[in-house]
């Protein structure tokens, strides 16, 4: 049986929301930068427990790679139909220098430029919700949409 929320959305176990993750190449990734916080579009890639991404020295993504704490997200949504669904991740971000992985992955990063560091995001703490717009509205009638 469906879990359903206070709103009406659908929570997501970990497995649904890890494989939802592997559905979409785009993420958003929130970090502190000089003090600040900070979203950035990112492309990634799910690799069992924890998310992979590429990005170049000295970006805002440079201070990522030294074990800090960060907040990732990703979603799918449909406007039209009224429906989606949006996963959050928290973990630890690190570079990678595994020989082997950094020669394996290859997705691109979200800008131009030199990608020499790959980074992993551990999914320590997962959460996601799902709006079903048809289920949501199939309940009415004429008189309720006027």
């Amino acid at each position: 049986m469906k879990q359903i929320d206070r709103n009406g959305l659908e929570v997501l176990d970990r497995a649904e929301c890890i494989r939802l993750l592997g559905t979409v190449p785009l993420g958003r990734i929130g970090i502190t930068a000089r003090s600040l916080p900070t979203i950035l579009p990112i492309n990634f890639r799910v690799d069992g427990n924890r998310i992979l991404f590429r990005t170049g020295v000295g970006t805002k993504l440079d201070a990522v790679t030294r074990g800090t704490v960060v907040a990732f997200e990703a979603d799918d949504i449909d406007p039209m139909y009224h429906s989606g669904w949006s996963v959050v991740v928290t973990g630890i971000a690190g570079e990678v220098d595994d020989p082997d992985d950094r020669a394996t992955y290859t997705t691109p990063r979200w800008a131009p430029g030199q990608s020499e560091r790959l980074v992993q995001v551990s999914i320590d703490e997962i959460s996601g919700r799902r709006l079903d717009g048809f289920q949501l509205h199939s309940g009415w009638t004429l008189h309720d949409s006027a």
